[in-house]
């Protein structure tokens, strides 16, 4: 991790940061960077949601990597867990107090990237299909 003394001299944001033991925004980009957990945060943004229905709609993530990438997000306290006392097991997966606080900025990421796609700003994100596209855009 990049502490706020070692990297920020130049920052703004300096005497802040000073506060802290790492750049809050370097914080906040390590949490988020990991491979689909902002697409997970936006799954959930609605409603608690089992693992197949997570992956599902993560279909080119592994088993493995949803697993622990939902395990790594419950140890930063951004969603829960909840395990039902059933046969066959059932576990969902919802946002916490603290997940809930980072919808707001993600609303604003998609409001930024429809907003890019209806300018016609370049191509379409390398990597995207039009229906990955559609499924992520939000209903306001």
């Amino acid at each position: 991790m990049v502490t706020c003394l070692a990297k920020n001299e130049e920052c703004h944001m300096k005497k802040q940061c000073l506060n802290y033991e790492i750049c809050p925004i370097v914080l906040a980009q390590e949490i988020l960077s990991c491979k689909k957990r902002i697409l997970i945060l936006w799954f959930l943004r609605d409603k608690a949601q089992r693992f197949s229905d997570i992956k599902k709609r993560l279909s080119d993530v592994t088993q493995k990597i949803l697993s622990a990438q939902l395990r790594k997000l419950e140890e930063d306290n951004l969603i829960y867990r909840r395990i039902y006392p059933v046969v066959p097991s059932k576990v969902e997966y919802g946002l916490t107090e603290r997940g809930q606080k980072i919808i707001p900025i993600l609303e604003m990421m998609q409001h930024f990237g429809a907003g890019y796609l209806k300018e016609g700003i370049g191509a379409e994100p390398k990597g995207l299909e039009v229906d990955d596209i559609d499924c992520l855009l939000f209903d306001g």
